[in-house]
Protein backbone atom coordinates (compact mmCIF):
# COMPACT_ATOMS: atom_id res chain seq x y z
CA UNK A 1 0.00 0.00 0.00
CA UNK A 2 1.23 3.87 -0.70
CA UNK A 3 1.43 5.80 1.61
CA UNK A 4 0.36 9.43 2.00
CA UNK A 5 2.60 12.06 1.94
CA UNK A 6 1.35 15.65 3.09
CA UNK A 7 3.52 18.61 2.19
CA UNK A 8 2.45 21.32 4.02
CA UNK A 9 3.54 25.31 2.66
CA UNK A 10 3.08 28.52 4.33
CA UNK A 11 1.68 30.92 1.39
CA UNK A 12 4.63 34.04 0.52
CA UNK A 13 5.12 36.83 2.98
CA UNK A 14 2.82 38.98 2.72
CA UNK A 15 2.58 43.10 3.65
CA UNK A 16 0.25 42.04 6.87
CA UNK A 17 2.81 39.50 8.25
CA UNK A 18 5.60 41.79 7.95
CA UNK A 19 3.82 44.51 9.51
CA UNK A 20 2.75 42.19 12.40
CA UNK A 21 -0.70 42.54 11.77
CA UNK A 22 -3.77 39.64 11.91
CA UNK A 23 -3.98 38.75 7.76
CA UNK A 24 -7.54 39.96 5.52
CA UNK A 25 -7.45 38.66 2.21
CA UNK A 26 -4.33 40.31 1.11
CA UNK A 27 -2.24 39.81 -2.13
CA UNK A 28 1.48 38.29 -1.54
CA UNK A 29 4.61 41.19 -1.40
CA UNK A 30 6.62 39.43 -4.24
CA UNK A 31 5.71 39.76 -7.57
CA UNK A 32 4.04 36.23 -7.91
CA UNK A 33 2.68 36.76 -11.95
CA UNK A 34 6.74 36.32 -12.79
CA UNK A 35 7.60 33.92 -11.13
CA UNK A 36 4.51 31.64 -11.94
CA UNK A 37 5.45 27.57 -12.26
CA UNK A 38 8.78 28.82 -11.28
CA UNK A 39 9.06 26.27 -8.42
CA UNK A 40 6.94 23.69 -10.90
CA UNK A 41 9.87 21.68 -10.31
CA UNK A 42 9.98 21.33 -6.52
CA UNK A 43 8.77 18.09 -6.14
CA UNK A 44 9.43 14.76 -8.12
CA UNK A 45 6.30 13.65 -9.71
CA UNK A 46 3.53 15.54 -10.18
CA UNK A 47 1.83 15.97 -6.73
CA UNK A 48 -1.90 16.91 -5.74
CA UNK A 49 -1.59 20.71 -5.57
CA UNK A 50 -3.93 22.02 -3.19
CA UNK A 51 -4.79 25.80 -1.27
CA UNK A 52 -6.26 27.51 1.02
CA UNK A 53 -9.27 29.99 -0.73
CA UNK A 54 -7.60 33.39 0.36
CA UNK A 55 -5.78 35.38 -2.58
CA UNK A 56 -2.42 34.61 -0.47
CA UNK A 57 -2.40 31.00 -0.74
CA UNK A 58 -3.74 31.03 -4.24
CA UNK A 59 -0.81 33.08 -5.39
CA UNK A 60 1.95 31.13 -3.93
CA UNK A 61 -0.08 27.77 -5.06
CA UNK A 62 0.73 29.40 -9.23
CA UNK A 63 4.01 28.89 -8.08
CA UNK A 64 4.06 25.43 -7.85
CA UNK A 65 1.77 24.49 -10.69
CA UNK A 66 -1.41 25.47 -12.66
CA UNK A 67 -3.80 22.25 -11.46
CA UNK A 68 -4.68 24.13 -8.24
CA UNK A 69 -7.70 22.14 -6.29
CA UNK A 70 -9.06 25.12 -3.61
CA UNK A 71 -9.97 23.40 -0.45
CA UNK A 72 -12.13 24.97 2.35
CA UNK A 73 -10.73 23.45 5.41
CA UNK A 74 -7.03 25.02 4.00
CA UNK A 75 -8.36 28.52 5.17
CA UNK A 76 -7.00 30.52 7.48
CA UNK A 77 -8.07 30.65 11.05
CA UNK A 78 -11.08 33.10 11.53
CA UNK A 79 -9.64 35.99 13.56
CA UNK A 80 -13.11 38.07 13.53
CA UNK A 81 -12.94 41.53 14.45
CA UNK A 82 -8.74 41.21 15.08
CA UNK A 83 -8.49 41.14 10.72
CA UNK A 84 -6.17 43.90 9.95
CA UNK A 85 -5.45 44.78 12.96
CA UNK A 86 -1.79 45.14 14.60
CA UNK A 87 -0.78 43.15 17.27
CA UNK A 88 0.97 46.76 18.92
CA UNK A 89 -2.67 48.08 19.00
CA UNK A 90 -4.33 44.60 20.45
CA UNK A 91 -1.93 45.14 22.69
CA UNK A 92 -2.75 48.58 23.81
CA UNK A 93 -6.20 48.33 23.07
CA UNK A 94 -8.06 44.97 23.75
CA UNK A 95 -4.79 43.72 26.06
CA UNK A 96 -6.78 41.50 28.21
CA UNK A 97 -8.90 39.86 25.61
CA UNK A 98 -5.49 39.38 23.70
CA UNK A 99 -3.85 37.70 26.51
CA UNK A 100 -7.18 35.43 27.02
CA UNK A 101 -6.84 34.02 23.42
CA UNK A 102 -3.19 33.74 23.72
CA UNK A 103 -3.76 31.33 27.27
CA UNK A 104 -6.92 29.80 25.99
CA UNK A 105 -7.19 27.54 23.13
CA UNK A 106 -10.69 27.61 23.36
CA UNK A 107 -10.57 31.46 23.61
CA UNK A 108 -12.19 33.37 20.81
CA UNK A 109 -12.39 36.85 21.97
CA UNK A 110 -11.97 38.40 18.62
CA UNK A 111 -15.13 36.81 17.61
CA UNK A 112 -14.30 34.55 15.35
CA UNK A 113 -12.59 30.68 15.35
CA UNK A 114 -10.98 29.86 18.14
CA UNK A 115 -7.63 27.48 18.38
CA UNK A 116 -9.59 24.34 19.22
CA UNK A 117 -12.11 24.96 16.71
CA UNK A 118 -9.24 25.27 14.19
CA UNK A 119 -7.16 22.20 15.32
CA UNK A 120 -10.63 20.24 14.77
CA UNK A 121 -10.89 21.42 11.61
CA UNK A 122 -7.84 20.70 10.45
CA UNK A 123 -7.94 17.43 12.21
CA UNK A 124 -11.02 16.42 9.83
CA UNK A 125 -9.32 17.14 6.93
CA UNK A 126 -5.98 15.29 7.40
CA UNK A 127 -8.46 12.56 8.55
CA UNK A 128 -10.33 12.49 5.23
CA UNK A 129 -6.45 11.99 3.60
CA UNK A 130 -5.28 9.11 5.19
CA UNK A 131 -6.94 6.98 2.92
CA UNK A 132 -5.54 9.27 0.24
CA UNK A 133 -2.05 7.22 -1.23
CA UNK A 134 0.30 9.79 -3.02
CA UNK A 135 2.11 13.05 -2.58
CA UNK A 136 -0.35 16.26 -1.74
CA UNK A 137 1.19 19.71 -1.32
CA UNK A 138 -1.29 21.87 0.49
CA UNK A 139 -0.48 25.39 0.30
CA UNK A 140 -2.07 27.15 3.27
CA UNK A 141 -1.27 29.69 6.16
CA UNK A 142 0.78 29.75 9.44
CA UNK A 143 -2.19 28.81 12.34
CA UNK A 144 -3.07 25.77 9.75
CA UNK A 145 0.63 24.49 9.79
CA UNK A 146 0.56 24.39 13.76
CA UNK A 147 -2.73 22.81 13.99
CA UNK A 148 -1.23 19.87 11.62
CA UNK A 149 1.83 19.51 13.67
CA UNK A 150 -0.45 19.71 16.72
CA UNK A 151 -2.27 16.66 15.32
CA UNK A 152 1.14 14.45 14.24
CA UNK A 153 2.88 16.01 17.97
CA UNK A 154 -0.29 14.48 20.05
CA UNK A 155 0.78 12.42 22.82
CA UNK A 156 4.16 10.80 23.02
CA UNK A 157 5.57 12.75 20.45
CA UNK A 158 9.05 11.51 20.17
CA UNK A 159 8.81 8.89 17.67
CA UNK A 160 6.78 11.02 15.80
CA UNK A 161 9.34 13.22 14.65
CA UNK A 162 11.48 11.79 11.61
CA UNK A 163 14.84 14.45 11.48
CA UNK A 164 16.17 13.43 7.88
CA UNK A 165 19.80 14.48 7.09
CA UNK A 166 21.19 17.64 7.29
CA UNK A 167 17.56 19.00 7.79
CA UNK A 168 17.27 21.96 10.46
CA UNK A 169 15.08 23.07 13.05
CA UNK A 170 15.05 26.49 14.40
CA UNK A 171 13.62 27.23 18.43
CA UNK A 172 13.50 30.72 19.41
CA UNK A 173 12.99 32.37 22.77
CA UNK A 174 10.73 35.02 23.51
CA UNK A 175 9.23 34.48 26.71
CA UNK A 176 7.98 31.24 25.51
CA UNK A 177 9.84 28.89 22.49
CA UNK A 178 8.40 28.37 19.59
CA UNK A 179 9.46 26.54 16.42
CA UNK A 180 9.93 28.22 13.54
CA UNK A 181 9.94 26.71 9.95
CA UNK A 182 12.52 27.80 7.48
CA UNK A 183 11.46 28.57 4.16
CA UNK A 184 13.65 30.30 1.17
CA UNK A 185 11.58 32.92 0.42
CA UNK A 186 13.11 35.50 -2.23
Amino acid sequence: MQATRLTLICHARTVAQKLARFPTNEPLEMDWQSAHVSRRHAFKGTPRLLCGPELRTQQTAALFGEEVEVVAALSDCDFGQWHGVSINDLQTSQAVALQAWLDDPTSATHGGESVVQLEQRVAQWMKTLEATPGHIVAITHPFVIRAALMQVLQGTAFNQIDVEPLSAIELRFNGRWRLRLLGNDA
